[in-house]
């Protein structure tokens, strides 16, 4: 792609209005243009969660004053801005509980230092329209084996599995843990006895982390721990309180995995942890360039697989915590990659949990988390997820490729809503996936054809209405412009790390 010279830096958008090469509605990979949409997941919800997460403040103390207690994770949740339809999170993450054992019956404690009373928390949260997350691993306390599983006389050790994974290794006794031996009479029951005592307390929201096969990219794990989420969503749905369950992280989603996730869970991590765990900064622009490439891959497993097209997904995409919040100092993130996050995560219709400093909490991180356009255009993505389309330039635009610079387009639905999103990724940082460095600005082009909405394909139209949601921040254009009649293409001028989102409506 050439590069454009530095005046086109101050350029606003252009929406090209010229003839673009190609007047069929192109296939991706010879498949036809499929619309992916979100349906009811395993445990009842139908919108993305929402919310704030304590994991990227704990694992990086330097950028903040936050220390993980009660009284500061009361604070940090109270900034928290709601909007109806929509469930808010206030999640804590590993060290909320005792570490090393659990209570007379194996479950986990609350450890005093940090969560003094939990259900007094749980109140709180709840006073405000919040809800509470807490933080849990698979399996059950080495050291509680010789206690009883609750309202059975079946200790806990007696469940635990001791056999060798296919590799020959074993690795069940992780994280002074042991997984279970599902197949065993008490594993459900023990799993039951904790998510009780979490709906005691008032607890709305579990992330199982480490679960296998998938997380951790080396160390010695249980080969296979994915029974575990099917005795919480068991545990669940016996309880008769309403909790969420995500799962995580990087998930294998081939089957038989994939059916489990979905069957079971209410999101997963399609990634690992994005925060720069110990570093004067919560995030890296190489990170959020794995994230998203991360999301591709979920989203193409689900739009070029014939089985999993024409029925809902179920199980949506968590691309962890949006550090989107505060400034470049803190963040890590220059104002343009801010809103590359933002519209990346609103796209992609994933859970919008912030791992931000909400105390600290600048102009443009409440836009980015706040702003009632976009939320609008939040509430469409939510239903509609965003997928790739390769823009002009390329052997295949429409495809679904992993690109340096990369059309995204979510919808249309019935009443010819669409949301359409360019952006321009910059030099790939090494897990990006495309393998590019261009810097520079660049045009991102796409006619309506490749986008899958042009006059000649199935779900197009002759004239879109467009209207700019977010410019972007730099040399993309100002935010909340438009709406332009288009009829052929849509382009921008984007920098390294910056992205625009649009609002489509068809006008004929």
């Amino acid at each position: 792609m050439p590069q454009a010279t530095t005046l086109f830096g101050l350029l606003p958008v252009v929406l090209a209005l010229v003839i673009q090469s190609g007047s069929h509605c192109v296939q991706a990979q010879n498949v036809p243009f499929y619309i992916p949409f979100y349906d009811q997941s395993a445990n009842g919800f139908t919108m993305p969660a929402r919310g704030w997460n304590t994991y990227g403040l704990q694992a990086n103390p330097k950028t903040s004053k936050f220390f993980f207690n009660d009284a500061n994770f009361r604070q940090q949740c109270s900034y928290i801005q709601t909007q109806p339809g929509y469930d808010y999170y206030c999640s804590l993450d590993s060290g909320w509980s005792v570490g090393g054992n659990g209570d007379e019956y194996g479950r986990l404690i609350p450890e005093p230092s940090v969560i003094p009373n939990i259900t007094d928390l749980a109140n709180f949260l709840h006073s405000k329209g919040l809800l509470l997350g807490v933080y849990v691993l698979p399996g059950a306390f080495t050291s509680d084996a010789n206690k009883l599983v609750y309202g059975t006389n079946i200790k806990i050790g007696s469940l635990f599995n001791t056999t060798s994974d296919p590799s020959g290794k074993t690795c069940n006794d992780y994280n002074a843990r042991n997984n279970f031996l599902y197949s065993l009479d008490g594993v459900q029951q023990w799993h039951n006895s904790v998510v009780n005592q979490f709906a005691e307390w008032g607890i709305d929201f579990i992330k199982l982390d480490y679960v296998t096969p998938g997380s951790p990219e080396g160390g010695c794990m249980p080969y296979d721990s994915s029974s575990s989420v099917i005795a919480f969503h068991n545990a669940i749905k016996q309880s008769g309180r309403t909790i969420r369950l995500d799962i995580s992280w990087k998930l294998d989603r081939d089957l038989p995995y994939w059916e489990i996730w979905r069957d079971n869970a209410d999101s997963l991590r399609t990634d690992q942890d994005i925060n720069n765990s110990g570093s004067n900064t919560l995030v890296s622009w190489a990170t959020v360039q794995r994230a998203i490439e991360n999301f591709r891959i979920y989203i193409t497993q689900q739009t070029l697989d014939p089985t999993r097209q024409g029925q809902g997904i179920q199980v949506r995409p968590d691309m962890d915590n949006a550090y989107v919040g505060n400034a470049q100092q803190i963040t890590g993130l220059s104002d343009v990659q801010r809103y590359s996050v933002a519209i990346h995560w609103i796209g992609a219709g994933a859970n919008y949990i912030t791992g931000s400093d909400l105390t600290n909490i600048d102009s443009l991180g409440k836009q980015l988390l706040y702003n009632e356009e976009a939320m609008d255009v939040a509430d469409f993505t939510s239903q509609w997820p965003m997928q790739p389309r390769n823009p002009e330039g390329w052997g295949t635009p429409g495809g679904s490729a992993s690109m340096q610079l990369q059309a995204w387009i979510s919808g249309p639905n019935e009443q010819g809503t669409a949301v359409v999103i360019l952006t321009n990724l910059g030099p790939d940082q090494g897990q990006g996936g495309f393998g590019t460095n261009w810097g520079g600005v660049h045009n991102v082009s796409i006619a309506l054809n490749d986008l899958g909405i042009g006059p000649d394909c199935k779900n197009g139209g002759k004239i879109w209405s467009v209207r700019r949601v977010w410019g972007g921040g730099g040399s993309g254009g100002p935010d909340h412009t438009g709406p332009w009649n288009i009829t052929t293409a849509v382009e921008s001028w984007l920098g390294p790390g910056e992205s625009v989102l649009y609002k489509f409506q068809k006008m004929e």
